[in-house]
């Protein structure tokens, strides 16, 4: 019985649910830039690219520097509306700013074609300062980037043991495995402009996802595996 009516609460909680970054709307409506990045990357978060970008706006407009990465990184999200040239003009802004995050994106954009010439060693450089802070909530997308960028050779000289590290590195910062399921999944997928889909790399990197003990990394080895 307690189980069922333990069901019955979450059932009732997910029906009050309140919207996504509730806590921060009051003092977005009224103003504060730096909660309307965080109402913004919320709704992103969520899914709702559309809120996400409102909000991005305004805290852009008030100035904050992470905005402007949010909104290069909601433009090269959007499969239906893909704007990589400005998405780099942006990301650009957010790094003159002083913004950590802006590292991050510019680094991404530069390393896809479809932004225009890519820069893979300025792109590099970006990760490397993003990373330096361990300490930092932009290192582990940092060090996990990199990690794809020598997995896959993009610039440099294809170096597994290079990626593995950084792979290391960032998941020690988040949980153990999944930056190495997010490289084979990126592997499998690929990504125009960036990365090729390779199935025997997607392997690769999931299979050792699942020796690091990440179980969805095993469950998309086998199933992967068993095409």
């Amino acid at each position: 019985m307690k189980r069922i009516f333990a069901l019955l609460w979450l059932i009732a909680l997910s029906v009050h649910a309140e919207e996504p970054g509730s806590q921060y709307q009051k003092a977005a409506d009224a103003g504060d830039a730096r909660a309307q990045y965080f109402l913004a990357d919320t709704w992103f978060s969520s899914g709702d690219l559309s809120q996400a970008e409102h909000w991005a706006q305004k805290s852009a407009d008030g100035g904050d520097a992470d905005a402007y990465a949010l909104l290069a990184q909601i433009k090269i999200t959007n499969p239906v509306n893909l704007d990589y040239p400005a998405a780099k003009a942006l990301a650009e802004k957010a790094v003159k700013a002083g913004s950590k995050a802006g590292e991050v994106i510019l680094a991404r954009i530069l390393l896809n074609s479809q932004a225009g010439q890519t820069d893979s060693p300025r792109a590099i450089t970006l990760l490397e300062q993003a990373s330096a802070n361990a300490e930092s909530d932009f290192a582990v997308d940092a060090q996990m980037l990199l990690g794809l960028v020598y997995a896959n050779g993009v610039g440099v000289k294809e170096d597994d043991e290079k990626a593995t590290d950084y792979f290391k590195n960032s998941s020690m910062l988040s949980r153990t495995g999944y930056a190495e399921y997010w490289a084979g999944m990126m592997f499998l997928g690929g990504e125009k402009g960036f990365i090729v889909p390779n199935k025997q790399k997607a392997l690769q990197w999931l299979n050792l996802s699942c020796v690091e003990g990440f179980d969805t990394g095993c469950e998309e080895f086998d199933k992967l595996g068993a095409q």
